[in-house]
């Protein structure tokens, strides 16, 4: 293995690294005041992302869990309230409930709070544009 690798190798796992510290620490954050999972809260997210509406099969795609979790958890979540699933033609639909959206609204002052400590916080002036502009790359 070469410098080029072990430099290659370095920066992955320092991203993740820097990962997994921003997001527990937000998610930490989150679930403490607002009472959702970070699962919910995702899945809550993307549903207001598409107008409180979208199809399982989508939800699945756009959040790359298995539809066996995924029916696990909107199960749990429709049983609390947040959520509604109906047969569509040709597939299920997911709704936000109005006690999910509550919970999504009462979720998103502590999110930007905690985004704004453990992630924003940590840049210095023009970090955040860069960090934009090079996440966006992977993103297409």
């Amino acid at each position: 293995m070469g410098a080029d690798d072990r430099a290659a190798t370095a920066l992955w796992l320092l991203w993740k690294q820097a990962y997994e510290v921003v997001r527990a620490s937000v998610v930490a954050d989150v679930t403490a005041v607002a009472q959702v999972s970070d699962p919910e809260l995702i899945v809550l997210v993307r549903l207001d992302s598409a107008g409180g509406v979208l199809r399982q099969n989508a939800l699945a795609a756009a959040t790359g869990w298995d539809r066996t979790r995924l029916s696990h958890l909107l199960t749990r979540m429709e049983s609390r309230g947040y959520l509604a699933r109906r047969k569509v033609a040709g597939g299920v639909e997911v709704v936000m409930s109005g006690p999910g959206a509550e919970v999504l609204d009462a979720s998103r002052p502590p999110l930007e709070a905690a985004v704004r400590q453990h992630l924003l916080g940590k840049l210095e002036p023009g970090d955040e544009a860069d960090l934009r502009r090079i996440l966006g790359r992977f993103l297409g």
